[in-house]
């Protein structure tokens, strides 16, 4: 199921980890129930693999693998599967042999994790950290039932969330995704696939990546993650790149290429540096690789995060490839009339947002928006007295974009104490979960008759 691209959609941006059970379990299903009930065609996430301790899901030990978190316990149990001889099942030996280019190295890297109590690859024993053949042969003999269980986790993941985005199809709802266009340095991906990487022989990265300063930091954001060595992966034909995006659509219907810019160009920290003020850009070979994406999977419907730093370059790239720009509203106001967040300048082929993931929620927003931007944001609004956050919310869903996405937290009206993520910061992120309590009737109504209104209703 692919969304219609040619008419008006709205949809709502609730990442699993916050849904009052984090799963999915009967909680997602009636999650999407809610979604096609108001009127929404489109439920998107963030990325659903697995995290590191400080739980960004843009920051993740496999670009394939699903967080295991997010399994349901108990449904689990309803279907018989928490004492099911995995290695019996002939769809579980399906599951291993199609997901095999990824599955093995990964199941490997997480049982040798444990054992290195969860340090990073690059500090474990020589033979391990430089994958000795003869040792992994050891390990995969030593820990064969733990190797198998970790597949096996893997199988119950894939499994539920295929059965809850067929629910979804089924209900009119497609699923959007989004994918982080680094992987992290401490990842199955990267020991698995060192010279795909910038790094030198000790298996160090040369260089990190991360944005120059910004609207969200003034010493930019330095992220860590180790670039890619573009030349290596042209060698192949970017078969890492194909794989990874093979995963990806299995998964959803439409997917988010997050930091889209970075295809173009990315920016290069010194791995001595603290912040990321001193780095430089760097090409990459975007059009190539988008190209390959686009022969292998020429339905594949793609989203191009182009937020921060765009140049007529970037813009370019997204241009030749005819994907959809974001037009964030929290963006629009303070400057002049030619700011393409704008809802006048807003083009059809884009997805608009009153915010992202990244930004405070639009009553959190608009409590600390400066005097000049406020009153900005009142003349276009033709109102001195705006109820916020549902009169952001109105403007989004009567832009000109194609997709308008909402956050939960905007149609629940929440304060920033409700943010999902904080760029630049460690702590209190990805936390954040509704109740059911908070989505009164009277929201809910109000929600769907603004879609109903805006002519985005299913």
């Amino acid at each position: 199921m692919k969304p219609a691209s040619q008419n008006r959609q709205a949809g709502v941006l609730l990442h699993i980890s916050s849904l009052p059970a984090g799963n999915f379990g009967q909680g997602a299903y009636q999650f999407v129930d809610f979604l096609s009930e108001v009127g929404t065609k489109v439920w998107q996430t963030l990325p659903l693999n697995m995290t590191h301790s400080d739980g960004s899901p843009y920051q993740c030990l496999s670009a394939h693998a699903g967080n295991s978190a997010f399994i349901c316990k108990q449904k689990l149990a309803d279907e018989n599967m928490l004492a099911m001889n995995a290695g019996n099942a002939p769809s579980f030996k399906y599951f291993c042999r199609k997901h095999a280019n990824w599955l093995n190295d990964f199941a490997l890297f997480l049982v040798l994790r444990k054992q290195f109590h969860c340090a990073s690859w690059n500090t474990w024993p020589k033979p391990y950290k430089l994958r000795d053949s003869k040792a992994l042969n050891q390990v995969k003999k030593q820990f064969s039932d733990e190797i198998n269980t970790i597949k096996f986790t893997q199988f119950q993941f894939f499994t539920q969330w295929a059965a809850l985005k067929k629910y979804a199809n089924k209900k009119g709802v497609a699923m959007f995704g989004d994918i982080p266009i680094f992987v992290a340095y401490d990842s199955a991906d990267v020991w698995a696939n060192p010279t795909l990487f910038k790094l030198n022989k000790r298996c160090n990265m040369k260089v990190v990546a991360g944005v120059p300063p910004d609207y969200f930091s003034q010493t930019g954001q330095r992220w860590g993650n180790p670039h890619y060595n573009w030349r290596a992966m042209k060698a192949d034909g970017y078969k890492w790149w194909l794989a990874r995006m093979a995963t990806q659509n299995r998964l959803f219907d439409m997917v988010r290429i997050d930091h889209f810019r970075g295809l173009q160009a990315a920016w290069e920290i010194p791995t001595k540096e603290d912040t990321a003020v001193n780095g430089r850009w760097k090409r990459a070979p975007g059009a190539a690789l988008l190209k390959a994406i686009k022969t292998r999977f020429p339905h594949m419907c793609l989203v191009a995060e182009d937020l921060g730093i765009i140049t007529p370059q970037v813009n370019a790239l997204r241009a030749k490839f005819k994907l959809p720009g974001m037009k964030i509203l929290h963006f629009a106001f303070g400057g002049g009339d030619d700011n393409y967040y704008l809802p006048a300048n807003i083009e059809a082929n884009s997805v608009v947002y009153t915010g992202t993931h990244d930004n405070d929620t639009t009553l959190g927003w608009y409590n600390t928006l400066e005097a000049h931007a406020k009153a900005h944001l009142h003349a276009v609004l033709a109102n001195n007295a705006p109820k916020m956050p549902a009169d952001l919310v109105k403007m989004a869903l009567g832009t000109k974009s194609r997709l308008a996405i909402i956050p939960m937290q905007d149609i629940l009206e929440l304060d920033s104490k409700s943010r999902m993520n904080t760029p630049g910061t460690m702590e209190n992120n990805w936390v954040w979960r509704f109740n059911w309590s908070q989505l009164l009737p009277s929201l809910k109504t109000q929600f769907a008759q603004a879609i109903q209104i805006s002519g985005r209703a299913k």
